[in-house]
């Protein structure tokens, strides 16, 4: 018996406002299509419609409701769409609509009866991306949170297709007489959101714990790589440090804050993150949940801002990007603009030429490609430059009697010369200049 995973098909819906460009909304679609491919879709049709605003009732207008249900029933049971599989009829049946925005309840309701599938909206999309991907405690727990607070306003619509039988819970077990179904159950997120809100405290005061260690070893310098999803940034954070982290060509394949050191170790030793991409229209719930995880960023002495620069949205992308660590509070650390995925421009002509547009809109930017070793390097070189920017000389005694000081000196400092000498060790040094002050103000200047 053939154990094959069943192909699941869907089409994705929109409506396009006055206000919305055909550029931004065909790039919004193919973003929406992007999130459909990472759940395992196959997109069969795009649907879109231009109107002045949204149908309150059912998010499209009449026909084209009913276009996408004709279109629904046709595909559902064509003899090419079953795959040959005579135990599974429905083998090729469109599952479910894809809209590009978010829908209230009644609407995501309405168009469900109308279209006769599953409909989902773009929040709840990225809402099951977060949940499947999610790894560590932490981010799990983060996700409970956004998709229960998604959930809690939708079940007065699920409590109307349940009919009486789900308006009434009493007796031992409920609150109280006459307690609804749906009073009960939002009583239950409230308590469990909670509850979840009480472990992620917990688990951040873990982690500023954590952090304040990292930052008492002085010398440790902190790289946050951010920007938009599926812009390069694992693959980027493998090739700076030499680490195996996740490498996948879908949205939001990183969740988790990963924490490696840069490599070749430097002086000073220089931590770098990746952190969880950003997206369009990103749920406010969830820049809300992740914003813990996202503290890598505001917390970095420098943010590596990466960019898809072979993707013609790439500007949108920059703008969503800048909008959030707004959002979080990170627009005030120190950026470098990485414009990734150079190579996949064309050949060299087209990407010097797109390289030459880049620099003309961001000086100081950077174009390579992160499967590219020169170019991995020339990035390495422009971090350890901004950590060295304010590093000054000085020279200093060390007595015999401190040299338990050697271990963190060499760890932070460049050593220039080192002599021995009757009352300790003579060292010339070059750091950061609070580190360096510090070891005069202790062990003096040597005149």
């Amino acid at each position: 018996m053939r154990n094959e995973v069943k192909t699941k098909y869907a089409v994705v819906a929109a409506v396009q406002l006055p206000d919305v460009s055909d550029v931004e909304f065909e790039s919004s679609l193919a973003e929406l299509r992007d999130l459909a491919r990472t759940l395992g879709f196959v997109i069969t049709a795009t649907f879109t419609q231009k109107r002045s605003n949204f149908d309150t009732t059912a998010y499209l207008g009449t026909g084209k409701r009913e276009e996408i249900r004709a279109y629904v029933d046709a595909e559902s049971f064509e003899p090419e769409r079953i795959l040959h599989d005579a135990i599974d009829p429905d083998a090729g049946r469109i599952e479910v609509v894809f809209v590009d925005h978010e829908i209230s309840p009644s609407q995501a309701r309405n168009l469900e009866i109308e279209v006769g599938c599953q409909v989902m909206d773009r929040t709840m999309v990225i809402l099951e991306i977060f949940h499947r991907h999610a790894s560590s405690r932490a981010a799990r727990a983060q996700v409970e949170i956004a998709r229960l607070g998604y959930m809690a306003p939708r079940l007065r619509e699920a409590a109307k297709l349940a009919g009486p039988q789900g308006r009434q819970r009493s007796g031992v077990g409920g609150r109280g007489a006459g307690e609804s179904h749906t009073e009960l159950d939002k009583r239950k997120i409230r308590d469990r959101i909670a509850e979840l809100q009480l472990e992620i405290e917990a688990m951040d005061a873990d982690r500023r714990t954590q952090r304040s260690r990292r930052q008492e070893r002085r010398g440790i310098a902190s790289v946050a790589l951010v920007g938009y999803t599926n812009a390069g940034k694992s693959t980027l954070m493998r090739a700076l440090t030499g680490s195996d982290v996740l490498v996948e060509n879908k949205l939001f394949a990183t969740l988790d804050t990963t924490v490696r050191v840069l490599h070749p170790e430097s002086v000073p030793r220089v931590l770098v993150s990746d952190t969880v991409g950003f997206i369009k229209n990103l749920p406010h719930g969830l820049v809300a949940s992740f914003k813990s995880t996202l503290e890598e960023a505001i917390d970095a002495s420098l943010l590596l801002h990466v960019i898809d620069a072979s993707d013609p949205g790439y500007e949108r992308q920059r703008e969503v990007t800048d909008a959030v660590l707004t959002e979080i509070g990170a627009e005030a650390v120190p950026r470098i603009r990485v414009f990734n995925k150079i190579d996949h421009v064309g050949d060299a002509a087209a990407q010097a030429e797109r390289e030459a547009i880049l620099r003309a809109q961001y000086p100081d930017c950077i174009g390579m490609s992160a499967r590219r070793s020169e170019d991995v390097a020339k990035l390495y070189e422009a971090i350890i430059a901004f950590f060295h920017r304010d590093r000054i000389e000085a020279e200093i005694l060390l007595p015999w009697s401190a040299q338990k000081m050697r271990g963190e000196i060499f760890a932070n400092c460049e050593v220039l010369e080192e002599r021995s000498e009757e009352e300790g060790a003579f060292l010339r040094i070059r750091g950061e200049s609070e580190l360096v002050n510090d070891l005069c103000r202790r062990f003096g200047p040597k005149h």
